[in-house]
């Protein structure tokens, strides 16, 4: 038999001597229970250790181990000696707080908050408008109730295409918006107006596009007075002139088949392009 054989047989044997009738010796997790499977110490209040347990963890009241609020974080490494029963906790024994807010995950309402925001009791940034995006990077407080907003808290504003199909936008041949087409304008241009007077518009692009009946040439001159006829209206209803460019692209840019009426329909469309004061800055990154 070797030396290390005799010494772990000489600990299980004095172990097992020291235990009371009905005990039993554990080698895992590496201290010696009892059949109550309670750790067993000798007269100096120390645990007994398995021989090959030296790299297990000490548990509670062995080796100097106190650890008052039952986290796994012995007292004298615990930053945060008092948290309630059953919450993870990290290296220095304090709840996890995942977005860095100072309230901890488990009572966190807001638990993705953004870096540096201040929040209230219950993790949640303040958001007076109601838009979601909270005050500390909203660029719009005062946002209306209930509308779309952008990642900075703005009404969205989305680009528009005034198109022929379900009805004719402009008469055959003609340039002149119709009635249908006005009434599709109003209905929309309000985000428009309200992003002017906020300032938040750098451009609005209106492309004039025909199908493919008739000359190229033609279609081209075509699809710029269209352009050109949404231009003023938006003009006329307080987008500021300064900030439309107008395009015609003719018959060149189709985007549906010109071998039916459906598809001549859509291709006979004007889009409105709007790139916003926030995308500029965006790309410029600012």
């Amino acid at each position: 038999m070797t030396s290390a054989m005799r010494v772990v047989s000489t600990v299980v044997l004095a172990v097992s001597c020291l235990l009371p009738a009905g005990t039993a010796l554990a080698a895992v997790p590496g201290y010696a229970r009892d059949s109550q499977e309670a750790v067993f110490k000798n007269a100096y209040g120390e645990c007994w250790r398995a021989p090959e347990s030296s790299a297990v963890k000490p548990v509670p009241a062995c080796e100097g181990f106190v650890d008052s609020d039952g986290d796994g974080v012995p007292d004298d490494r615990d930053r945060c000696p008092d948290t309630p029963k059953g919450i993870v906790v990290d290296a220095d024994g304090c709840p996890l707080d995942t977005d860095g807010d100072g309230v901890p995950d488990f009572r966190d309402r807001c638990p993705d908050t953004v870096q540096n925001c201040p929040v209230d009791e219950n993790g949640c940034a303040a958001d007076s408008d109601g838009d979601g995006v909270p005050d500390c990077i909203d660029k719009c407080l005062d946002s209306p109730r209930g509308i779309k907003v952008d990642q900075r808290g703005c009404e969205l504003v989305e680009d528009m295409v005034l198109t022929g199909l379900g009805g004719p936008n402009f008469a055959f041949d003609s340039a002149a918006l119709t009635d249908k087409a006005k009434s599709w304008l109003d209905e929309r241009i309000g985000t428009y107006q309200r992003a002017v007077q906020k300032d938040r518009i750098a451009q609005v692009r209106v492309i004039g596009h025909t199908d493919s009946r008739g000359a190229e040439a033609y279609n081209l001159v075509l699809s710029e007075r269209r352009a050109n006829a949404v231009a003023r209206y938006l003009v006329d209803n307080g987008i500021p002139a300064k900030l439309v460019v107008v395009e015609g692209k003719g018959e060149s840019v189709p985007v549906a088949s010109n071998d039916t009426e459906e598809g001549r329909a859509r291709n006979r469309r004007v889009e409105i392009d709007v790139t916003t004061v926030g995308e500029v800055e965006r790309a410029r990154g600012n």
